[in-house]
C-alpha cells in the first residue's frame, strides 16, 4: 500500500507546523488594532482580510508544490504558471471575493531563457482566465538552495489580492443539514498529490512514457489547475445569499471539508467523472481512503447551498461541467459512499 507520507509529506508533521507559525503569527494582529489594516481573524479560512475603509483587502498565497519537477523533466514549463494563478484565485473565491491582481516569487538554480519564457507565458495565460493583473514579484537566483533535474530547478509561488464588502465574506457558518453539496469538476490532478503521484507513476518509469494510449505520464501531470473564477463569480453575483460555504479541493483532497467547520457532516452520494489519471493512480496500489484523502478525485471546487440548480446552470453554460454530489448531515463524518470511506470531520 503506498501512501502520501511514504511520498514524504506528512500531514500530521505539516499540520504541526502550520499550528506553530498561526500561534507565533496571530499575535502581530495586534499592530493593526484601530487602524487601517485591521485584521478580521479568518483562521482556518482560505484567505484572510484586513479592514480597508468601507471594505476589506484579501491575501492569500500558495505554490505549485512539486508539480514543478515534473515540468523540468519534461522541459514544458508555461502549464506551472498557469497552476500558480489557479491555487491563489481559486483560494479567495471561497471566501466569495473577487481576485484582482498578483504579484509572482521565483526562486531558480540557475537563469534559463527557455524556462523563464515559459514560466512567464503560463502566468499570463492564468491572468487572463482569472481576469487579474501580475504588477510584479520577486526573483531570486538560489544555486545551492534550489536543486532540481539537470540543472533546471525552480520554485513558483504567488499571492493574490483582492477586495470585497465585509457584509459579502462567506465563512461557511451557514450551512446547514440538507444543504446540497456542488460539484465543479476538476482538470486532472491539478496541483496538489504530486509527491504521491509521481512516486507511484513515476517510480520506475520516464515521464514520456505512456500512462495510457495517447497521453503520456508527464502530460497527465502537467494538465494545468482549472481556474473557476468567471463561473464562481456569476454565480456570486446573482446568488450570493444562497451560497452558504465554498471549497477549493486542494492538499487533503475531500478531506478540505474539515476546514470551516467541525460541526456538520458531508455526504457524498455520487462522484463527477473521476479522470483517468486517478484510476491509474489506484490500480497501482493507493487504497481508496488514500485516494479521497490525498487528491480531488474529479471535484475541483465545491459549493454547498440549498439552491443548486441556478448555480449548476450558470457552471454548465460556462463550459464547467458540474453536478450534485451530496448534502451536508449532522453525521460530523465525511462520508464518500461510492467509494465506501469515511472521515472524522473533528480530525484535522
Amino acid at each position: 500500500m503506498a501512501t502520501y507520507a511514504e511520498a514524504g509529506v506528512d500531514i500530521v508533521a505539516e499540520n504541526a507546523t502550520i499550528a506553530t507559525l498561526t500561534a507565533a503569527l496571530s499575535r502581530t494582529f495586534s499592530h493593526r488594532d484601530g487602524k487601517l489594516g485591521e485584521v478580521l481573524p479568518a483562521e482556518g479560512h482560505f484567505a484572510n482580510y484586513v479592514r480597508i475603509g468601507k471594505q476589506l483587502a484579501v491575501l492569500c498565497t500558495d505554490g505549485v508544490g512539486t508539480k514543478v519537477l515534473v515540468a523540468q523533466q519534461l522541459r514544458k514549463y508555461d502549464t506551472v504558471g498557469i497552476d500558480c494563478v489557479a491555487m491563489n484565485v481559486n483560494d479567495m473565491l471561497c471566501v466569495g471575493a473577487e481576485p484582482i491582481a498578483m504579484v509572482d516569487y521565483l526562486a531558480v538554480e540557475r537563469h534559463d531563457p527557455e524556462m523563464v519564457r515559459g514560466i512567464a507565458a503560463g502566468l499570463a495565460e492564468g491572468a487572463r482566465q482569472a481576469g487579474i493583473a501580475i504588477i510584479g514579484g520577486e526573483t531570486a537566483s538560489l544555486a545551492g538552495v534550489i536543486t532540481g533535474v539537470e540543472g533546471r530547478g525552480f520554485d513558483l509561488a504567488g499571492t493574490c489580492f483582492g477586495l470585497m464588502e465585509e457584509r459579502d465574506v462567506i465563512t461557511g457558518s451557514a450551512a446547514r443539514e440538507g444543504d446540497a453539496i456542488v460539484g465543479l469538476a476538476s482538470s486532472g490532478i491539478h496541483s496538489n498529490g504530486l509527491s504521491l503521484a509521481r512516486k507511484i507513476l513515476l517510480g520506475h518509469a520516464d515521464a514520456r512514457d505512456a500512462l495510457y494510449p495517447g497521453m503520456s505520464i508527464g502530460d497527465a501531470l502537467l494538465e494545468p489547475t482549472r481556474i473557476y473564477v468567471k463561473p464562481v463569480l456569476e454565480m456570486l453575483r446573482t446568488h450570493r445569499e444562497s451560497i452558504h460555504a465554498m471549497y477549493h479541493i486542494t492538499g487533503s483532497g475531500f478531506l478540505k471539508f474539515r476546514r470551516l467547520r467541525k460541526d456538520i457532516g458531508f455526504r457524498i452520494t455520487t462522484l463527477l467523472p473521476v479522470p483517468r489519471i486517478f484510476q491509474e493512480i489506484e490500480k497501482r496500489g493507493v487504497p481508496a481512503e488514500e485516494m479521497f484523502r490525498t487528491f480531488n478525485m474529479g471535484v475541483g471546487f465545491v459549493l454547498v447551498t440549498p439552491e443548486p440548480e441556478p448555480l449548476l446552470a450558470i457552471a454548465r453554460r460556462h463550459g464547467v461541467p458540474a453536478g450534485v454530489i451530496g448534502e451536508v448531515d449532522g453525521s460530523r463524518r465525511i462520508t464518500i459512499e461510492p467509494a465506501g470511506v469515511s472521515y472524522e470531520v473533528s480530525h484535522g
